[in-house]
């Protein structure tokens, strides 16, 4: 089969490249404010067709390649959920550009090299669902249906229009909040025992679309999931551990709503943290045999490549040859040795920086690969925007901290531990960088398999991707910073500061473990709902039709906050219910689309007015620079305002979609 020369073009990548600006900036903001990303291939393809389709020889493996660009804006961006625990444990104060771009530069190239050999046992050879990838596939298709060009231009600017539409509604909604008339959230905490003594709960809803519209995506069995998590939280665990603090006071009264919150952070996220923990190990066990497999697959591919029988290999599955990425991986651990070796310099920690680069190098080599492979499963599990980046961080840092533990921290004095905490940081953000774009990659060769697409063409479309995204990520989080800063950093107003949940928990975890004072009881608890999980999960999958209880969805709804979780829920719920509705329109998969479209959107219009607001509060020097009113209105009349506000649009704008697939005429 000849090659397509129109897959891989310059104007496809630099389209790409624009995209991935944006939406980097979006997923920047959104996972610091609500500890998840959001996978940008849907979106862009829809922006994709639209534009390109006004040349003539526009084909559906060059937008493949477009999407593919852009997808690493989803990705690459969660190095987020490390690099801002670097501010909050005192030893950065903003975030220097190279070294910040040079982490998720080199970790996104080693994270596509990674998932090469990774391609054949999670993708071609594997009955995954990857709802992301497939989704993205089904959209390309609908654009180049070639029965009927005019309906395939008609569902190409309704899906244009979804996006347009779901932007416009979450931008304006957070536009109002930024003015005060609406409340941000709606909550309440409260007392569970008599005269104001006892333990304490409560809940938050955030009044947030981009989180409603991530609860549709990711589905009603993982929006379940959370929502047990969130009741092992705020309806067991915070009651108990706040009723025994409750009882130790001695006499003093402390607010509901402070007790609630710092049990909540200093024990019960612990919980979460186990039960993450245990999900992804045992991730990493399910897929021992397919990554050896897909291993030798690879090395029998460069065995015949040397024989002279490359052209026997079908094009779609050509992946860039095992020796350039065996020679791109070698070529990318040189300078992150160097950034290694200057962090630790920097740190004081000189006479230990031949052993801290040798360690940490082999450590990011080794770790990568095996992380790589969980989110990449995982991905294709559930989606990229519920893979288990959380708690591959949470096994990456405990991991470097407890090996800093062994081999530095006798070496040298009690001064210069909160330097290991923060190269047990940098090591883990680097891990992580690989493993995301690993992950990611995963759901854009799905798509590409779907669409005849050519791998190693994919492949080098998302390493210029990366380092697009690479580019704009340190600038992002400077202004995040200066406007907001991180919950729980020295000089951080915790009422504005953006909570960055992965961080704040990664940099506890490091700290607890080099410091010596981490609860492992609490760890061990989690384990326990973990496996328990993970056996339920089991159960469920055997016996109920598309039933399953994701056991990494349980842990996040214990550790995220309730903020974030309820409405994560909700939307779960809300996207169940449009579906079931689209099955019953016209066209029922395009309706589906729609409705993903829909979403995405939503999540890219709050995540880039996010960022505006941003610049405007560092150039203001204003805390809330659109205010109109605030202070009593806002926290009474602002929650109701809010709270219907948010309801009413919700039923109006997901009837408007629905009705747009219904009239698609079959």
């Amino acid at each position: 089969m000849p090659d397509r020369p129109s897959e891989l073009t310059v104007r496809g990548l630099l389209l790409g490249i624009v995209i991935t600006f944006i939406f980097t900036a979006a997923n920047v903001y959104f996972g610091l404010k609500a500890g998840l990303t959001f996978a940008t291939s849907i979106p862009a393809a829809v922006i994709s067709m639209a534009l390109l389709s006004r040349f003539k020889n526009t084909t559906i493996e060059e937008n493949n390649i477009v999407q593919t660009v852009a997808s690493s804006a989803g990705a690459i961006s969660s190095v987020i959920f490390v690099l801002p625990g670097l501010i909050m444990v005192g030893w950065w104060n903003g975030f220097p550009y190279w070294t910040t771009m040079t982490i998720c530069a080199l970790g996104g190239v080693l994270g596509v090299m990674y998932s090469i050999p990774l391609r054949r046992a999670l993708v071609t050879d594997s009955d995954l669902p990857y709802p992301e990838g497939v989704a993205c596939a089904e959209v390309l298709k609908v654009g180049f249906q070639e029965a009927d060009a005019g309906q395939a231009a008609e569902e190409n600017r309704k899906g244009l229009m979804a996006i347009l539409t779901g932007a416009v509604v979450s931008a304006g909604f957070s536009l109002v909040i930024a003015s005060q008339l609406f409340a941000a959230e709606v909550q309440r905490f409260f007392r569970l025992g008599e005269g104001g003594r006892g333990g304490a709960t409560g809940y938050t809803f955030a009044l947030s679309f981009a989180l409603l519209a991530v609860g549709h995506l990711v589905g009603l069995w993982v929006g379940i999931a959370s929502l047990l998590g969130a009741a092992i939280a705020w309806v067991v665990a915070v009651p108990y551990f706040s009723g025994l603090q409750d009882a130790a006071s001695n006499g003093a009264i402390p607010e509901a709503a402070k007790l609630a919150v710092t049990v909540w952070k200093e024990k019960v996220r612990y919980i979460g943290a186990g039960a993450i923990g245990v999900a992804a190990i045992w991730t990493l066990i399910k897929l021992a045999q397919p990554v050896t497999a897909g291993l030798r697959a690879a090395m029998a591919a460069s065995r015949k490549r040397k024989a002279g029988q490359g052209a026997s290999l079908p094009r779609t599955e050509q992946d860039i040859p095992i020796g350039w990425v065996a020679a791109i991986t070698a070529v990318c651990m040189l300078p992150i040795g160097f950034i290694l070796a200057q962090f630790a310099q920097g740190a004081g920690l000189g006479e230990q920086v031949g052993l801290l680069v040798i360690g940490g190098v082999a450590y990011v080599a080794l770790m990568s690969f095996f992380v790589s492979a969980v989110c990449g499963y995982m991905a294709g599990l559930v989606g990229s925007s519920n893979s288990p980046l959380s708690g591959v961080g949470i096994l990456v840092v405990i991991g470097i901290s407890l090996l800093l533990v062994s081999v530095i921290k006798p070496l040298v004095p009690a001064s210069l531990h909160p330097a290991l905490v923060a190269f047990a940081l940098f090591v883990t953000a680097v891990v992580i960088a690989v493993a995301v774009i690993a992950n990611d990659n995963m759901q854009d060769l799905k798509t590409g398999q779907l669409v005849d697409a050519t791998p190693w063409r994919q492949q080098v479309a998302l390493v210029i991707g990366v380092v697009a995204g690479a580019l704009v990520i340190p600038p992002v989080l400077d202004l995040l910073n200066q406007a907001y800063g991180f919950t729980g950093a020295p000089g951080a107003d915790p009422a504005k500061a953006l909570a960055a949940p992965q961080a704040a928990l990664i940099s506890a975890l490091a700290k607890g473990v080099i410091q010596g004072d981490l609860n492992w009881n609490l760890i061990g608890i989690g384990a326990l709902i973990g496996v328990v999980m993970i056996v339920v999960d089991a159960l469920l999958r055997k016996n109920v039709k598309g039933a399953s209880m994701p056991p990494l969805a349980v842990g996040l709804g214990i550790y995220l906050p309730t903020s974030t979780t309820l409405m994560i829920s909700i939307g779960a719920i809300v996207g169940h219910i449009y579906e079931r509705r689209a099955e019953r329109s016209a066209k029922p998969e395009f309706s589906k689309q729609l409705g993903v479209l829909l979403a995405s959107g939503m999540i890219v219009g709050e995540g880039l007015l996010g960022v505006i607001i941003a610049a405007l509060v560092v150039f203001s020097g204003q805390d809330f620079p659109l205010g109109l009113v605030g202070g009593e209105f806002t926290e009474h009349y602002g929650v109701w305002l809010g709270g219907v506000g948010f309801a009413a649009v919700v039923f109006v704008v997901y009837r408007w979609i629905l009705r747009q697939g219904g009239v698609a005429k079959g």
